[in-house]
């Protein structure tokens, strides 16, 4: 539309009468305008959301030290309800809770003599009775049924270190109890430990790969090795074991923590001269991300299966760090930590910052359980002195019992059983 002319003009002594818009063309131009106004914005904001999202932008979680954020709010399989987006599970606090534990110790033959804490003298049952409480939200109740028939006709497995056959055997704990005696069954074959409930045609696995790659530790029985060498690009050796998986919860973090650089083969155990190249511990570990997650995306529905990844589980070896007296560790301690920022010396956050780099750029969608924050609390909760010993004691160890407390893995029941909760909520729940 052509500007009203001027009420005086140099092209004409001629005065005109000023032009004025009707009052039905000016609204009509006035609500093209706000609608312009209104749906531009959503344009703009769909279009700046394809253009960080990406249409095969996968979903991840965050936690301290992750730095991975939340891409995409697409329902993952297994899903049956969200969680509130404002809310993260992995931030909270422990509560004292006399409905715990989940189950008793002595009604659980599956867990290990190693983490059998009562059963072995454990004087107090404080430890099994804490409760996590995120802030602002609750999780959800485990619910073994829905647990079971949610697996009927399917594969759960667990692949690892210890501290992962730990959780493995605390989910078994937490399900076998509506199973009757002769619907259920463990087997060991090697590496790979399954728990079978016959009736739901379901099977619970525990894989023993302290590397995720192939390595001289991958013996599920004889593994002390001081003088760790980690194969790469191995991933299939223990990969193809795998395959069929439908919820698959990995980790991997304790054997990587030597103290020095991570010796890495090129080749074959099998050759006669090896290729072995040294790797800072953080550059190591982003080549186990890395193959990981590339078998993942290569063998795994992301339609039909679900991938987790727990974090590093804590130690507390050095009671420095919580202010304890120098040179003890978690024996005799029955208290957690209570300082909401504590962070240990054997929790390494570069790691964490490998994954978070790495679980960013997968397409792939990998719920990831941040669970070291939580476990950081809970130095009370490992099995100390209280367990079957790999030996028999010395007297010198007899009479200085912090010399041979573990302090790395827990008690059952107990913290792990925190951890199947955090799976279960993010499984149904995500």
């Amino acid at each position: 539309m052509k500007p009203p002319l001027s009420s005086s003009s140099s092209s004409s002594s001629v005065l005109r009468k000023p032009r004025h818009l009707s009052p039905y063309l000016f609204s009509l131009l006035a609500f093209i305008v706000f609608v312009a106004i209104l749906y531009g914005e959503d344009v703009a904001c769909v279009f700046n959301q394809q253009l960080q999202l990406g249409s095969d932008s996968p979903r991840y979680f965050t936690g301290p030290f992750f730095g991975v954020e939340k891409k995409r709010e697409k329902a993952l399989p297994f899903a049956i309800g969200k969680t509130d987006p404002s809310c993260d599970i992995f931030s909270g606090r422990w509560v004292y809770d006399e409905s715990r534990p989940l189950y008793e110790e002595s009604d659980c033959p599956y867990i290990q003599p190693q983490l059998t804490c009562l059963e072995h003298g454990r004087p107090e049952t404080n430890y099994q009775h804490w409760r996590w409480q995120p802030n602002g939200c609750d999780l959800p109740r485990f619910n073994a049924t829905l647990m079971l028939e949610t697996l009927r006709g399917k594969r759960m497995m667990f692949v690892g270190d210890s501290l992962n056959r730990g959780q493995y055997v605390s989910m078994v704990c937490l399900l076998h109890k509506l199973i009757p005696e002769d619907g259920k069954s463990m087997e060991t074959f090697d590496s790979l430990t399954v728990f079978t409930a016959k009736e739901y045609n379901a099977t619970i696995e525990f894989y023993w790969a302290p590397f995720i790659l192939e390595s001289n530790s991958d013996n599920a029985v004889i593994h002390r090795v001081s003088d760790r060498i980690v194969r790469k690009g191995s991933i299939n050796k223990h990969g193809k074991h795998w395959k069929g998986v439908d919820i698959m919860v990995f980790n991997t973090y304790l054997w990587w923590m030597t103290g020095l650089k991570m010796k890495i083969l090129r080749g074959s155990f099998d050759d006669e001269a090896k290729d072995i190249m040294e790797l800072s511990t953080e550059d190591a570990y982003r080549m186990a991300m890395r193959s990981m997650l590339r078998w993942v995306r290569i063998n795994m529905d992301r339609k039909k299966t679900r991938v987790f990844f727990t974090s590093m589980s804590p130690t507390h070896a050095k009671s420095g760090d919580w202010g304890g007296v120098p040179g003890r560790n978690c024996y005799n301690e029955t208290r957690m930590i209570e300082d909401p920022n504590y962070w240990g010396s054997d929790s390494r956050k570069s790691i964490m910052e490998v994954i978070g780099d790495v679980f960013r750029k997968s397409k792939f969608p990998v719920t990831f359980l941040n669970i070291t924050q939580l476990s950081l609390y809970r130095k009370d909760a490992h099995t100390s002195i209280y367990k079957k010993q790999w030996s028999p004691l010395t007297p010198e160890q007899i009479a200085n019992p912090v010399s041979y407390a573990d302090c790395t893995h827990w008690c059952l029941p107990g913290l792990q059983d925190t951890w199947n909760e955090l799976l279960f909520a993010k499984l149904f729940y995500p």
